[in-house]
């Protein structure tokens, strides 16, 4: 298993909901989680992922609860919440990563993909905070890591539906941190650029979809994409004790993007 800090694993006993975590950034996050003695309660809506994302995890040695289910669907993030609760005692780091990700342009983009993708990547994400925070506050506080984007920071092309439901998440993690800070709850956020995730990797048979990762390749200083485990090495930090004065932050994982 990996060490840190000294021998000392960085979630050692801590109990970590992550949902999306069959796939991507979920995924590395789940084995990285795994690695630093986590106890860990999976969520996703793909039960083949889910259950081989687990399986791996148990390999590594953690303790693992799994749940299938849909973010944007109350009764599936109580239920998942509750598994945290019931199986380890208590929910201390809510990894909150589920989303969709459609490459459309405004005249593209139907009501239906805007709701669709606001209810995943917006309403998901509000309600895997929701009560998370609520399991927190009655073991004295936790850390909540939200998934936003450089799509959540500034403006892109072909983003019109995805890019705003990122500014939510941006947005839920500012207001969330202030509102609980003095509960020990602190909200942090990553905003990855372009990451080669199985979502990213099927861009290359839709329309406009390799011109569209040639062109993100450039944008971005280091003159790549990044990779689900870079992402995911940001997420353990700011989950962790580490980043045990940081709330409120939206941290770029982007190769530069946004310091252009």
């Amino acid at each position: 298993m990996s060490e840190t800090n000294g021998g000392c694993r960085r979630l050692a006993n801590k109990v970590a909901l992550i949902t999306g975590a069959g796939s991507g950034i979920g995924r590395a996050t789940t084995d990285l989680f795994a690695h630093e003695g986590a106890r860990l309660v999976l969520f996703d809506v793909n039960p083949e992922s889910l259950e081989r994302a687990a399986r791996d995890a148990r390999a590594i040695g953690a303790e693992v609860a799994t749940e299938t289910g849909d973010v944007a669907q109350d009764a599936d993030v109580q239920r998942a919440v509750n598994t945290a609760v019931e199986r380890f005692g208590r929910l201390d780091v809510l990894v909150a990563n589920a989303g969709i990700i459609p490459l459309l342009d405004v005249l593209e983009a139907t009501p239906d993909d805007w709701d669709r993708v606001m209810a995943v990547d917006g309403r998901g994400m509000f309600l895997s905070c929701k009560y998370a925070i609520a399991a927190m506050l009655e073991t004295g506080g936790g850390s909540i890591v939200c998934l936003s984007s450089i799509s959540g920071l500034a403006g892109q092309k072909r983003q019109a539906v995805y890019g705003p439901a990122k500014f939510v998440a941006s947005g839920l993690t500012k207001h969330l941190a202030i509102e609980w800070a003095d509960r020990g709850i602190r909200i942090n956020a990553v905003a990855p650029g372009t990451i080669n995730t199985e979502r990213v990797q099927q861009l290359v048979a839709e329309p406009g979809g390799p011109d569209y990762l040639v062109a993100m390749e450039q944008a971005h200083p280091m003159q790549r994409i990044g990779q689900p485990a870079e992402v995911a090495q940001a997420i353990l930090f700011l989950a962790s004790d580490d980043a045990s004065f940081i709330s409120g932050v939206v941290l770029p994982v982007d190769g530069g993007y946004m310091a252009q």
